[in-house]
């Protein structure tokens, strides 16, 4: 929350229960004018909210009551007056929680030496659409770069998160129930990334994410400005119909499809319930794998992260056009390509990573990556990182990343973390309930994975000798990592 929204919820929390004696040391008009000033200072630099509705109500009432005080009359506890005491309460309610709920957020301030600049690029693909009943129709991708600037004195600030992804987050947690309008307050965060800035005059590693699915594909704004402003241009794909929204150069949206969804996972149980009954056996890890494998290998989403490596794939396929003219000519570093990705997401970068040479390292965040990974084996460093899942989690993981690397394998956790730690939600919904993260805490949580990630592609990328994710894992009691070299661990 912002200091004038808090300083008027203690107002109007305190006040009308000391009005009476407050008002025989400080003349009632000066208590209005002072309340009136803080209130006008609110709309005019932090900018009115809906969220801010209550308080605003009780703020028309205090001047009101406080107007109407016979001073020289001593008060009375009458039904009136206590009805309007619990009235006061039951509003109060609202009027601490909303604001809570959804603030106006303060996102990390990038620590790297670059500015933030942002571009959007539509890409008409030749893939056939999979997801839609049109059999001619063909894929699109809507894909948000972020990079380096020397700007030093940027405009035109980049608005937290796109419209449809907006729009899809409130269709998605509020179930219809909230107007679109009801999420505008984003446009009061500041992002620290600024639309079309020009492009440092060097080339630089090119990094790919891929968002989690069902989420907001833009929603990783801490992740992502931070990796940018330490030196890299990364292509912030969103993978459509499977992000919560994708808004196109036309004004068109286009929304997660949950009748996909639901055709998808028909059957899903047949893979996951010897999944989950392997688990539950007491057997151990040799006889588990034996008996998950084939489950690992079939289950539904493999068909997903290979759909997302597709359009990885194609958006790689580009690089040489775009680093020849336009926008980022000469920008684009492709002897260092890496690809990284959270959730859903960090199994299609390892997917990608088996199946394309283009990549010369990559990171999963979070993600479990289905599919035929369990019988191979990587060739290129690659990071791990997982939330601080529950002793009865299945660590699938274990399984698929049996055979590691024959380069550097990562192998790390973020205690007291929950999954969407590594996204913008933590601080978009500082509710840990409401928003299932952990007990960490939420900054800290993401400077530690945004000084792992850059550690790692700087060490892997840039080859940068300095830099050493083994270092990270020192630095901070909240990580936990073993290193791999091959066969041998460091």
């Amino acid at each position: 929350m912002r200091i004038l929204e808090i300083t008027l919820l203690i107002i109007v929390t305190i006040l009308p229960f000391v009005k009476r004696p407050l008002i025989k040391i400080i003349d009632p008009k000066y208590i209005i004018v002072i309340v009136g000033l803080i209130a006008t200072l609110h709309l005019l630099i932090e900018g009115w909210r809906w969220q801010m509705i209550p308080v605003y109500f009780l703020i028309l009432v205090l001047f009101w009551r406080i107007l109407m005080i016979n001073k020289n009359q001593a008060p009375k506890l009458t039904f009136k007056r206590t009805l309007g005491f619990i009235t006061v309460v039951l509003v109060l309610l609202p009027g601490w929680t909303l604001p809570n709920i959804l603030p106006v957020f303060s996102l990390p301030k990038p620590t790297g030496k670059y500015s933030v600049g942002t571009k959007w690029i539509h890409l008409k693909t030749d893939i056939d659409e999979t997801i839609t009943a049109d059999p001619s129709d063909k894929r699109e991708l809507m894909i948000k770069v972020w990079y380096p600037s020397n700007d030093t004195n940027p405009k035109n600030q980049d608005p937290y998160v796109d419209q449809a992804n907006r729009l899809g987050f409130i269709k998605k947690y509020s179930m219809g129930i909230l107007p679109p309008s009801s999420i505008d307050y984003l446009d009061r965060v500041q992002t620290y990334a600024y639309q079309n800035l020009p492009i440092a005059e060097k080339s630089f590693p090119v990094l790919i994410f891929s968002h989690g699915y069902g989420s907001k594909s833009t929603g990783y704004y801490a992740l992502l400005t931070e990796i940018a402003s330490q030196g890299y241009i990364i292509f912030n794909m969103t993978h459509t119909y499977e992000s919560l929204g994708a808004t196109f150069p036309n004004g068109t949206m286009k929304f997660f499809d949950y009748e996909y969804q639901s055709r998808e996972r028909i059957g899903a149980m047949k893979h996951i319930g010897p999944i989950q009954n392997a688990f539950k056996s007491d057997v151990n890890f040799e006889e588990r794998h034996e008996m998950i494998r084939e489950a690992i290998k079939g289950y539904y989403v493999k068909d997903m992260v290979k759909r997302w490596s597709k359009d990885m794939i194609y958006t790689m396929n580009q690089f040489e056009d775009w680093n020849i003219k336009g926008f980022f000519k000469n920008k684009l570093d492709l002897d260092k390509i890496g690809v990284f990705g959270h959730s859903r997401g960090g199994g299609a970068a390892g997917q990608v990573t088996i199946t394309d040479n283009r990549i010369k390292a990559a990171a999963n965040i979070d993600g479990v990556q289905w599919g035929e990974m369990i019988d191979t084996i990587y060739q290129k460093p690659f990071l791990y990182i997982s939330a601080d899942w529950p002793p009865e989690h299945n660590n699938v993981n274990a399984h698929i990343y049996i055979n590691r690397s024959t380069d550097y394998f990562y192998e790390s956790k973020l205690l007291q973390s929950g999954h969407p730690n590594f996204m913008d939600i933590p601080l978009m919904i500082p509710i840990k309930s409401l928003a299932e993260t952990g007990s960490i805490d939420a900054k800290l949580g993401m400077k530690i994975t945004t000084e792992l990630v850059t550690s790692f592609f700087d060490k892997h990328l840039k080859n940068n000798k300095n830099s050493d994710p083994g270092k990270i894992d020192k630095k901070y009691e909240l990580l936990q990592m073993n290193i791999y070299k091959g066969d041998s661990i460091r």
